[in-house]
């Protein structure tokens, strides 16, 4: 399959995703582009989605830029560090999101974008 690669701006920031084998980045992907104003949670920017899914292969912790989608509050998250949730040194939502991508470089240029910022998603 061909990799599937998102471009993401946030406030003045921009970071290129690849989308994995998932139903949940096929929805996603079909649903492109999509923007919102996004909220900050600690080292992490979510914001909601017209996309509805229910969990699928849904997991309590994530890996440093990973691209998930939280079922509760139809929200795409990009995890760049720990959460108000973390305990030491891991990465943890709210609750369990299914993980459908990950940030290609370095995902802590995020911590720049303020909450109330505009979030772009777009195939790249």
């Amino acid at each position: 399959m061909t990799p599937r690669n998102v471009r993401i701006t946030a406030g003045g920031v921009e970071v290129t995703a690849e989308l994995n084998d998932t139903q949940t980045a096929d929805l996603v992907w079909d649903a492109l582009p999509v923007s919102a104003s996004g909220s900050t949670w600690g080292d992490e920017i979510y914001f909601r989605t017209p996309v509805i899914a229910g969990e699928q292969d849904a997991v309590p912790t994530v890996d440093m830029g990973a691209v998930a989608y939280w079922p509760p509050g139809q929200a795409i998250c990009l995890f760049f560090g720990p959460t108000p949730m973390s305990v030491g040194d891991e990465i943890r939502p709210a609750s369990p999101v299914n993980v459908f991508g990950s940030i290609l470089g370095d995902p802590t240029v995020l911590k720049s974008v303020s909450s109330g910022s505009e979030v772009r998603v777009e195939r790249a």
